[in-house]
């Protein structure tokens, strides 16, 4: 088995930007190869499944704690590391601005997605018609099933609820779509649909990604990664 990165065609026509999502055998080696090759500084975050996003203008002198990174500064390679999560990719052409997301159900329903888009917005002045999205691998709307714990928390903030579907027969249980739920905030926030690309995998189905859900304790992560060339 070899180990592959994905791209998203669209993103790929950008002659200013490097990105991918990889799987299973693609580590952490892999990425530090292909940052020197490239000429990129490594920024990986501390995730602790927060709504905490940094705009970056400098490099950082430490690991930032958080779930998303944003930035205009070239020669930086912005990772994201999942194992069921949603790895998110931003960007803005006209302003070279790239963001990467980790979107767990936690993020989700704190609207992390939506922080970054308005922070882009806010900060740099970014329009939000002109921001592209791509979605990697992550575990599939009819794989998750989750608790109302869960459906609770979106309900709270009035998130979408078309994201959850009863498990029939199961009270209380319900299936969860993280793609749906943050595609709905990102076209509220006037993101175009057309702009949204999607890599359909479902880590849970597919044993070429790490799944927490499959794997517990012993599964790796993904690394997904966006930069603009220097």
């Amino acid at each position: 088995m070899v180990s592959q990165i994905i791209t998203v065609p669209r993103l790929e026509r950008l002659p200013f930007l490097r990105h991918g999502f990889g799987d299973s055998l693609w580590k952490n080696k892999d990425l530090r190869l292909l940052a020197e090759r490239q000429r990129f500084q490594l920024i990986l975050l501390r995730q602790v499944h927060s709504d905490t996003v940094h705009f970056i203008e400098e490099m950082p002198q430490r690991i930032l704690r958080g779930d998303a990174a944003v930035t205009l500064l070239p020669g930086l390679l912005l990772v994201i590391r999942t194992a069921d999560c949603l790895p998110v990719l931003l960007v803005e052409g006209k302003k070279r601005l790239i963001g990467a997301v980790h979107c767990g159900w936690k993020g989700t329903s704190r609207r992390i997605l939506e922080k970054v888009v308005l922070g882009m917005q806010e900060h740099y002045g970014a329009d939000p018609g002109a921001i592209m999205a791509a979605f990697g691998p992550c575990i599939g709307g009819h794989c998750y099933e989750v608790g109302e714990d869960v459906r609770r928390a979106f309900a709270a903030p009035g998130l979408p609820a078309p994201a959850f579907r009863p498990v029939t027969g199961r009270k209380d249980r319900f299936l969860f779509d993280l793609r749906s739920a943050n595609r709905l905030q990102l076209l509220e926030l006037g993101v175009k649909a057309r702009n949204i690309f999607s890599v359909d995998i479902c880590t849970h189905c597919h044993s070429d990604y790490p799944s927490y859900r499959r794997d517990r304790e012993k599964c790796d992560r993904i690394f997904s990664f966006i930069g603009l060339s220097a």
